[in-house]
């Protein structure tokens, strides 16, 4: 497989606090990487440096045998990384389908109103949100704007997409359900990289996972491997 996205002895840190410490990974084209780690392990640090939301101290991400380490959350997007966020960042006064749309029409630029929409239409009913597209972001359940937020991101048409804990906070129906929708993301051409608690689906979906304590990279490997790596027993699951 070809290495798509790369990360080089990548450092951040928030005064005497170091959250991402050195961190060398990579993420091939067409595969499922998860990313785990306890709270605070700085999971989504590493996420807003690899999107542009936070400048590396040190280090760098190439993407596509590009460095985009210090360009602009937008200039990211439109290179092709999109991101959702733990919490929801949908706009509440806008329809589901108002919101998506806005992936459309600035994820990529040049795109026509007309091909926006009806590109929208596409994407909610690949997320199973079709019936929800003239409500409000209020009026639907937690799952659905789980759904949403991956619907405005894949609206930007990504090669690249960063879930960060899409499952937190969903009963075993609807954690099956967005780990089937994992699954068709990557089927249709999207490789993704996933910070996710849910063991269950980092198990079944994952085709590599790395994981993170104190900033540092601390097991790398098949799910399984990671699965009886002992510092990330000790550290994450709990010493069990």
């Amino acid at each position: 497989m070809a290495k798509l996205l790369e990360a080089e002895g990548l450092v951040k840190a928030f005064g005497g606090m170091i959250a991402v410490n050195k961190v060398d990974f990579h993420i091939n084209e067409g595969e499922i990487l998860g990313l785990i780690g306890p709270n605070g392990a700085g999971k989504t640090t590493l996420f807003n440096l690899i999107s542009g939301y936070l400048r590396p101290d040190a280090g760098l991400v190439n993407f596509g045998g590009k460095r985009i380490s210090g360009l602009r959350p937008y200039h990211i997007c439109h290179a092709g990384i999109a991101r959702t966020f733990q919490a929801s960042k949908n706009f509440p006064d806008m329809s589901v389908r108002e919101n998506a749309l806005i992936g459309a029409i600035f994820g990529k630029p040049g795109t026509s109103r007309e091909r926006a929409e009806a590109e929208t239409d596409e994407i909610l009913a690949f997320v199973g949100l079709a019936e929800y597209a003239d409500r409000a972001v209020t009026d639907i359940p937690l799952a659905g704007r789980k759904h949403l937020e991956v619907a405005r991101a894949l609206a930007t048409k990504p090669i690249v997409l960063m879930l960060d804990e899409l499952m937190a906070g969903l009963n075993p129906t609807e954690v099956g359900e967005a780990m089937e929708l994992v699954k068709r993301i990557r089927a249709s051409g999207v490789t993704v990289l996933m910070i996710e608690h849910v063991m269950k689906a980092i198990m079944n979906i994952c085709d590599r996972v790395i994981a993170l304590h104190h900033g540092s990279l601390i097991a790398e490997g098949a799910p399984q491997e990671i699965a009886r790596d002992a510092q990330v027993i000790e550290v994450y699951l709990g010493g069990v």
